[in-house]
């Protein structure tokens, strides 16, 4: 057993254990090859192509010689049991020949001496002569009183052929030839001779290792064969097994491909396809890229708000300015709904539309939201369009919506009525003090003649005086309003002592009616180049607004002198002050307060006054800066602004420059 087993698959080993047996005892190969198939294909059967290759063709061809070995064994033991039928038959042929010989010529000893002949030759297990009727006369080997017919030797001697010897299988399937020994037609007695099957068997044996040893090297060749061919086909699948898991693994990287072609057969064909596959790929990937780079670039810079919206009304991708739109961070937007981000019932409007449009699956335009607070806290104008987004022709996946926020228009729109209000109220104010002059000037003429010409008495004097003052008055206010609607269109060197005098005059009224006590703080003969009526406006904003915010009685400080600027310290000019003790600004608020249209005045402000004062300071290449405080702690309250202006004679240069610019 140990020698098959070293060299011969388990069935060859067990088909070369049956031996000449096996025509009798056949293999059950249905209850052997299931079981090992399962066993391979289950715990041992590999998992690379190679060894696969290998292991398939072990498998089969050790299956076709176990068959072919199979099919040349019960051949050969075919013939071998015919040739020692043959051998038996001629052998029992010959003896009974010599025997019927040596008893015609009266000599027993001769069949004595034949068969132990007989009995040396190879092949031959035992020879034995025995009368007719069953008695042992000679043997090969021993005494013949000692040996004597098996009780089927004996049942064989009713059946004997008086010509042709009979082979028979004794017991333990022995092979046996008789043959009977007649002269002159006269039954004399039998021939036995049994067969040596050890012989037959070694025959077999010899058989079978020179078919092992065949099925082996044929094998083993097969398998160098195997293993000479399959790395052409196992290098190029690694090849291609590996740019497929860079691809999955880093789909934009592009170092590991092309992959390399080393085999000019269907493999290298499906390498150059998968080439060609990548190089594609790459270049959809390169133009979708582009696409996304584009419209990424259109989502966050476009000058409008873009959101969009799955069926559950909730946001799936917003930009930055729909984010700061709605005051809320652009990150927190995604996976919440409307009710989250807006307040009732602007966000419940919003969801109807949404929802209206995946309904019909048509655009909704110019749909018009207004608000106020909320998360923005401001009032707020939203234009907005919503339209279905389409994954395929019949679904609508998703809502997008752009939103234009018309805020700024509409306080713009509203600034501008105010605007052309105010200058339509200017020019009806300079239409009616230039109106007014004329019968002013007339008055004044009056009262000269009564205190000159009348001879009043010292009483009736007085009240000429006092109405010649009244008359000054209403002649100073009309000259104010003259001047802020007439502005100069070229700088010029102005008095600010006078420019000062005559905003604090233009609002004398106001203070003495609020108590408010004014501080003034300037030199009499300080000049500045300066367009002289802007300036006017500039102090006249900052004294307004000192007015409106120390409306309980308070303190109005103006202050002007030479000086330098705190930013460019070579450049001199003159630095003013406008400080009152009013209620003072919020933080936020003196944030604000030089932005168009922001204004704490909910119905009398435009929300320009400071706005047009500080591109004024611009324009004069000058300098505002602005602290505030409001009542807390017991601490005082009040607000300071301080301005330098440069007194820059290049001023009406620059100046000259913009307007030649402006007009081309």
């Amino acid at each position: 057993m140990g020698a098959f087993t070293g060299g011969l698959s388990p069935a060859l080993w067990l088909l070369s254990k049956q031996g000449p047996n096996f025509a009798n005892n056949p293999v059950n190969w249905d209850s052997i090859l299931p079981r090992g198939f399962l066993i391979l294909s289950i715990r041992w059967w590999p998992r690379s192509i190679r060894w696969q290759m290998l292991a398939g063709l072990v498998l089969v061809e050790g299956m076709s010689i176990v068959l072919f070995a199979s099919f040349l064994i019960r051949q050969q033991e075919q013939e071998v049991n015919a040739h020692a039928q043959q051998r038996l038959g001629h052998q029992a042929n010959s003896i009974a020949v010599q025997a019927g010989e040596a008893l015609v010529w009266d000599r027993p000893g001769w069949i004595g001496l034949s068969v132990k002949m007989i009995g040396e030759e190879s092949g031959v297990t035992f020879a034995k002569v025995t009368d007719a009727a069953g008695n042992i006369l000679f043997v090969s080997a021993g005494e013949p009183g000692q040996v004597s017919l098996a009780p089927a030797e004996r049942a064989q001697i009713p059946l004997i052929n008086q010509d042709e010897p009979r082979i028979f299988l004794t017991t333990g399937h022995r092979m046996e030839s008789v043959k009977p020994i007649r002269t002159s037609g006269q039954l004399r007695g039998f021939v036995w001779i049994e067969t040596d099957r050890s012989w037959d068997q070694a025959q077999l044996s010899s058989m079978v290792r020179d078919a092992s040893v065949f099925g082996l090297m044929w094998l083993a060749c097969s398998a160098l064969l195997v293993l000479w061919i399959a790395p052409s086909i196992t290098r190029p699948l690694e090849i291609l097994h590996r740019g497929t898991s860079a691809l999955m693994s880093s789909p934009e990287s592009s170092g590991h491909f092309p992959l390399p072609v080393t085999v000019h057969n269907e493999v290298g064909d499906l390498i150059e396809a998968f080439n060609r596959m990548v190089a594609s790929i790459e270049e959809q990937r390169a133009g979708l890229n582009d696409t996304l780079s584009l419209l990424d670039s259109m989502l966050a810079n476009a000058p409008i708000g873009l959101a969009f919206f799955d069926r559950r009304c909730r946001f799936v991708r917003v930009n930055q300015v729909f984010a700061g739109m709605t005051g809320v961070a652009l990150s927190r937007h995604l996976g919440r709904t409307l009710p989250e981000l807006l307040p009732q019932p602007i966000a419940q409007q919003f969801e109807d539309t949404v929802l209206r449009v995946f309904a019909d699956e048509e655009p909704v335009h110019n749909l018009e939201l207004s608000g106020q607070g909320g998360k923005l806290n401001r009032p707020w104008t939203w234009l907005a369009s919503a339209y279905p987004v389409r994954t395929t022709q019949q679904q609508v996946r998703w809502v997008g919506v752009i939103v234009l926020d018309a805020s700024e228009r509409k306080r713009s729109e509203e600034a501008l009525r105010k605007t052309e209000k105010l200058a339509a109220t200017g020019r009806l104010a300079a239409s009616i003090a230039h109106e007014i002059n004329n019968p002013l000037e007339a008055i004044t003429n009056l009262l000269f003649l009564l205190r000159n010409f009348c001879q009043l008495e010292e009483p009736a004097l007085n009240y000429v005086g006092m109405a010649e003052h009244e008359a000054l008055r209403i002649s100073e206010i009309t000259q104010q309003t003259l001047r802020f609607y007439r502005q100069s269109t070229l700088p010029a060197r102005a008095n600010m002592a006078e420019l000062l005098d005559s905003v604090l005059r233009l609002y004398q009224g106001r203070l003495n009616n609020l108590n408010i006590r004014v501080e003034r703080d300037y030199d009499k003969d300080m000049d500045l180049f300066c367009f002289a009526g802007e300036v006017r406006q500039v102090f006249a904003n900052l004294v307004g607004n000192a007015i409106d915010a120390t409306s309980g009685g308070g303190r109005l400080i103006m202050r002007a002198r030479r000086s330098h600027s705190w930013k460019r310290t070579l450049q001199s000019g003159v630095r003013f002050t406008v400080a009152d003790t009013g209620v003072g600004m919020a933080p936020g608020v003196s944030e604000r307060v030089f932005e168009a249209f922001f204004t704490t005045k909910e119905v009398t402000g435009t929300g320009l006054g400071l706005w047009v004062s500080h591109e004024i300071i611009l324009k004069h290449r000058g300098l505002v800066h602005l602290r505030s405080r409001m009542a807390k702690d017991g601490m005082p309250s009040g607000t300071v602004f301080q301005l330098f202006i440069p007194d820059d004679p290049e001023l009406t240069v620059e100046t000259s420059k913009q307007a030649m610019m402006a007009a081309n």
